[in-house]
């Protein structure tokens, strides 16, 4: 750790904005390691300790967050325009910035902010890489930004993908050199790897790290292999500026949303400044910002324990987190902690408003106690004042929304099954076709069969069989510019809607009450979505009307702002926005659940349902209906489980955590989180 404070120390020194600001400053080499040390901080006495080493704003949402982080850009570029100079800016790909280009392009056309005088440098580039792959960063920004604004095509630069691999360096530095002849960047938009990465600053990059060609980490390939359709067609290089050059600009911003980046977050804002964490490098920085929403920001200890940093209202939620946290933390079950714990651990005042930790303790206790059901649909003839359901009506009309066609059995299969099991009239809505994650391979095979089918039982259809041998060869030839074709979408499609028939019938509906929305925002046959329009909203306010349930099941995992799931509950939530004034509505109850990523904290949990062992293993094979996504799987991303492992280990990893807080023992058990309207 020594050499990495000291290179940070030279690094700050010699940098000529950092060393202005150091000599502004007066500080010496043990002040700002100091700066970066561990330790908590607090300004005065009765302002709030803070743990976080980087300014850090956290928005109630991205498209919050997003729009400020614009503003901030667009107030640049308009200073520089009345002082006629260029505003040269660092930008970044992936999914982070997406909403700030989208902000961008509003202004520039109904506000008129104009980008002429903008010249643009971005981080990285995938090796090799043909500019106009779907997968190219080219590709990228001139769909995001580019091609909708007046920026000048001579005054944005990309690393390029298609050099020859001996003239690498000297481009990199040319690359450098034309930023510095400019006068440095005056801004520079970050997003963060899982890892910590900045551009491609893998974990072990140097803080002196130039731009440079360099190998990918396991861990970025495998979050890029949903985009890629695999991690065998992800590269291994890329080319990416380095940490110096991003240190050098005089304004940073960092983008984050979701609750995978939160675990990062808070290692790069709270950690110690490590090369294992490039992002951490930032805290040099005296012009830095991190912009996240408020899953990015849920792991930060202001957020996760705010009663560790500043005096909070202990309402009924803030005393159900910290309860059941104190407990986890222990590892002591909620009916054990003591008066010495609570006052041990920063909520002394807590005691003081609530009493004795014995009335606290069985108050969570009993709200926790509540949450368990084996009646997901309410239990008839039943006192239901402490029951997360109504018991009536006694026989519910369901509706099951489901963002993929396989999203369903995954993430609430045995509730699903429950549900079915105690006579409810249950539909599922499968929002998406879900085509673009079925192997090329996949396809080809259903393909073969549907024509030897034809061929062995003599049925001629001409037509089919062009169609067929034409999709057949564009698939063994495609190339990474290209995408499906509407016809191989559409047997991918008819792939996926078999296995969800399957699933419906493996779990006891029939195939009637299982509805194939197709949201028009899906079908664009990349992994970048078209925005939600008013004939997804559409489509979903009917099936709504169709049904009137009077329960809704909807998928509550918004890990990606831009990703399937959020989308689709974007277009849930407008629906019930136009419904909810109708009378069947009253009536209506809505349901969250999570997917297998990541499941709900215990203290926002409102309903559990438990499963037997039997139950986890039927759930497992109706999992197992969807042959196409269960080896090799197109979207595997980081983790290596197959779907039906992280279900099961999430399930079982929630009735573990109520069994040590002191409740009862299940096998596994699903979660969810009631949505009012």
């Amino acid at each position: 750790m020594a050499e990495i404070e000291q290179k940070l120390f030279l690094n700050l020194r010699y940098n000529h904005h950092l060393s202005k600001f150091m000599d502004e400053q007066v500080l010496d080499p043990q002040t700002i390691l100091m700066q970066t040390a561990n330790n908590p901080t607090s300004g005065t006495i009765g302002q709030p300790i803070t743990y976080e080493k980087i300014a850090t704003r956290i928005f109630a949402n991205s498209k919050e967050a997003s729009g400020a982080v614009a503003k901030e850009i667009a107030d640049l570029i308009r200073k520089k325009q009345k002082e006629g100079k260029s505003c040269v800016l660092g930008l970044a790909t992936g999914s982070s910035p997406k909403t700030v280009y989208a902000q961008l392009i509003r202004m520039h056309k109904e506000e008129g902010l104009s980008f002429k005088n903008v010249i643009s440098f971005n981080l990285d580039e995938y090796y090799p890489m043909e500019p106009d792959s779907i997968h190219s960063y080219h590709r990228f920004m001139k769909e995001q930004l580019f091609d909708h604004v007046d920026i000048p095509k001579e005054n944005y630069y990309l690393p390029s993908g298609t050099l020859p691999a001996e003239s690498i360096p000297d481009f990199c530095t040319s690359y450098e050199n034309k930023i510095n002849a400019l006068g440095g960047l005056d801004f520079q938009l970050l997003g963060i790897g899982g890892n910590g990465h900045v551009g491609f600053n893998e974990p072990g990059a140097l803080i002196n790290s130039r731009t440079r060609l360099i190998t990918l980490d396991h861990s970025t390939r495998a979050a890029a292999a949903m985009e890629f359709g695999g991690l065998h067609k992800v590269p291994r290089k890329a080319i990416t500026m380095g940490i110096t050059p991003i240190l050098n600009a005089r304004r940073i911003v960092l983008l984050a949303w979701g609750e995978r980046k939160a675990g990062v977050i808070r290692q790069s804002v709270e950690g110690p400044v490590t090369e294992h964490v490039p992002a951490s490098y930032l805290q040099a920085h005296p012009n830095v910002s991190f912009v996240v929403d408020e899953s990015a920001a849920s792991e930060l200890t202001r957020v996760k324990t705010p009663w560790a940093v500043d005096t909070v209202v202990w309402d009924n939620a803030m005393v159900k987190k910290a309860v059941s946290h104190l407990s986890t933390t222990l590892r002591k079950p909620i009916l054990k902690l003591t008066d010495k714990d609570y006052n041990d651990h920063g909520m002394s005042d807590l005691l003081a408003q609530h009493g004795s930790s014995y009335e606290i303790n069985i108050n969570v206790f009993n709200q926790l106690q509540h949450t368990i059901t084996g009646w997901p649909g309410g239990k008839p003839n039943a006192d239901d004042s402490n029951r997360p359901e109504r018991a009536e009506p006694a026989k519910k009309r369901v509706l099951i929304f489901s963002p993929h066609p396989d999203d369903d059995i995954i993430s609430m299969g045995g509730t699903f099954q429950r549900l079915v099991d105690q006579g409810h009239e249950v539909h599922v809505a499968y929002q998406t076709s879900g085509n673009i994650a079925v192997a090329d391979d996949e396809a080809l095979r259903f393909m073969e069969f549907a024509l030897d089918f034809d061929q062995n039982f003599d049925i001629a259809n001409t037509k089919t069989k062009k169609l067929f041998e034409e999709a057949k060869n564009f698939l063994r030839h495609t190339k990474d510019s290209e995408i499906d074709t509407p016809e191989i979408r559409e047997v991918k499609g008819i792939i996926r809607r078999g296995e969800a028939k399957a699933t419906c019938r493996f779990v006891g509906i029939p195939t009637s009450q299982a509805h194939f929305l197709n949201m028009p925002f899906y079908e664009t046959g990349t992994v970048q979505k078209s925005p939600i329009s008013d004939a997804d909203i559409k489509i979903i306010e009917e099936i709504i009307e169709e049904i009137k349930p009077h329960q809704i099941y909807a998928a509550g995992d918004f890990a990606d702002p831009h990703g399937t799931h959020k989308v689709c509950w974007d277009a849930i939530e407008a629906a019930l926005e136009r419904s909810k004034h109708k009378k069947f509505m009253e009536d209506c109850w809505v349901w969250l659940y999570r997917g297998a990523w990541a499941e709900w904290d215990i203290y926002e949990i409102e309903m559990a349902v438990p499963m037997s062992p039997d139950q986890v293993l039927k759930k497992r094979q109706g999992i197992f209906k969807h042959q196409s996504q269960k080896d090799g799987v197109v979207f595997q991303g980081e983790d290596s489980r197959e779907f039906w492992q992280r279900a099961e280990e999430r399930n079982r990893g929630t009735a573990q955590l109520y069994d040590d807080l002191g409740l009862a023992e299940y096998e596994a058990m699903e979660a969810f989180v009631r949505w009012k309207f």
